[in-house]
């Protein structure tokens, strides 16, 4: 009989009790655990201060040696001029007394270029005027080689006399041009068709002067043409015409170029 007891007391109160003990013991264990964690975290020691990283030693940054300028290169050095006149031969002018009369009378004409007596003149291998040449009292130093001069002039100074004339320069050749104007071509074509009076004009009795621009190329044959004026009824024909005309190649220094020109045609109803 006993097992049959029904037990008639309420456990509610009993029950929420205990659901807050449990709760309660759930929020403290949970705010322990994360306490640990962070301190855990900021406690831990990262070196940040210690001797790992302290600076023992101040290394200075590799120096760049700088590439050395380069040497300026020297002005090519002119060779100067003799600062005297040279002759192969030495002859006295012709208001000047010879120093000797000549061992041979000769009817042939000297080539050799006579000495300027208001000019310092030496012998040499080939006849030269100097362009600041020493007075003919001059008794200082001369030069004949080219290795100074006392005028200071250097580099092809004076007139070397030796009789060669300098080569006249080779002609220049004008350039051709492609296309030159040939102004009215009625004249210079070789075939030149009458256009056709067209019937829309005869019916308006149109008539006068078109002017076609053409262009010949250089077999003359028309490549081109264009009406610039005229009955507009009358335009079409005249082309048509235009393009049909032949004409004689044109040359300009030997060589075939192209033409342009205007062809006229009137028309006369």
């Amino acid at each position: 009989m006993l097992d049959q007891l029904v037990e008639s007391k309420s456990h509610a109160s009993e029950d929420s009790r205990r659901g807050g003990l449990l709760l309660t013991t759930f929020v403290v264990l949970s705010m322990v655990l994360v306490s640990a964690w962070l301190y855990s975290l900021f406690a831990k020691d990262f070196a940040m201060g210690g001797d790992d990283l302290s600076l023992d030693t101040l290394v200075a940054p590799p120096i760049i040696e700088e590439a050395p300028e380069p040497e300026p290169e020297k002005p090519e050095e002119k060779q100067k001029d003799p600062n005297v006149d040279i002759r192969k031969e030495i002859i006295a002018a012709m208001n000047e007394t010879p120093p000797k009369p000549p061992d041979t009378v000769s009817v042939v004409k000297n080539t050799v270029k006579e000495r300027d007596p208001n000019r310092f003149t030496v012998k040499g291998d080939r006849d030269f005027s100097a362009t600041n040449a020493p007075p003919p009292d001059y008794t200082g130093p001369v030069n004949t080689t080219g290795s100074g001069s006392n005028s200071g002039a250097t580099g092809q100074g004076g007139n070397d006399d030796t009789g060669a004339a300098p080569p006249p320069p080779p002609p220049v050749k004008k350039p051709v041009p492609k296309q030159i104007s040939g102004g009215v071509l009625n004249g210079k074509a070789t075939s030149l068709p009458k256009p056709p009076y067209p019937a829309a004009a005869r019916a308006v009795r149109a008539s006068g002067a078109v002017s076609v621009q053409v262009l010949i190329d250089e077999s003359g044959n028309v490549v081109s043409a264009t009406a610039v004026s005229g009955h507009p009824l009358l335009r079409a024909a005249a082309v048509q015409a235009a393009r049909g005309a032949r004409f004689s190649p044109t040359m300009l220094s030997g060589q075939p170029v192209k033409v342009s020109g205007v062809i006229t045609y009137n028309f006369v109803p």
